[in-house]
C-alpha cells in the first residue's frame, strides 16, 4: 500500500481551510522538535547533564546549522535551552520552506549516533522518524476544529 505524501494527506481540507495546511506544518514541525528535545528523564531521548547538547539546537531556514568542533560546556556550566529562536523561524517559515534543526555542541554527531562504545541516543532520528504520525494527529485535530 502506497503512502501518501504530507501535501496528499490535507489537501482536501486545505482547499476548504487555506490556513489548515499551514497550521498543520507549524505545529508537526514544534512538535517533532519538542520531541528531540524531550529530556530522558521526561521519557525522551536527549541525555542531560550540563544542558549544553540540549540548550546547542538552532533553526534556520537557510542551511543547517553546523556542530562548532570547539564547542563544549564550560566547566561547572548549566545551560538551558529557549525555544524562542526556534519557534520564530517555525513561525517565519512558508510551507515551502525547507526548515533545518542542527545542534552545535561539538560532541552532538556523537551522542545521536554513539561513539566510543555508547549506544546511540537517536533522539533527532527518532522524532523525525514519527513525522507521518504527527501529521496524521495534527491534520485529524485542524479538521475537527474547523468541522470537517
Amino acid at each position: 500500500m502506497a503512502k501518501l505524501s504530507f501535501s496528499a494527506k490535507i489537501a482536501a481540507f486545505a482547499e476548504k481551510v487555506p490556513e489548515a495546511f499551514e497550521a498543520v506544518f507549524k505545529e508537526s514541525t514544534q512538535e517533532v522538535v519538542r520531541e528531540m528535545q524531550t529530556l530522558t528523564r521526561e521519557g525522551g531521548r536527549m541525555r542531560y547533564d550540563t544542558g549544553f547538547l540540549w540548550a546547542s539546537l538552532m533553526a534556520s531556514t537557510s542551511a543547517m546549522p553546523r556542530i562548532n568542533p570547539n564547542a563544549y560546556p564550560a566547566e561547572g556550566g548549566s545551560y538551558a535551552f529557549d525555544f524562542g529562536q526556534v519557534e520564530a523561524v517555525i513561525a517565519g517559515a512558508d510551507v515551502s520552506d525547507t526548515l533545518y534543526f542542527g545542534y552545535t555542541a561539538a560532541y552532538a554527531a556523537y551522542r545521536e549516533f554513539g561513539a566510543r562504545g555508547q549506544p546511540p541516543d537517536a533522539f533527532v532520528r527518532s522524532a523525525a522518524q514519527n513525522w507521518d504520525v504527527i501529521v496524521n494527529r495534527n491534520a485529524k485535530r485542524v479538521q475537527q476544529a474547523y468541522g470537517l
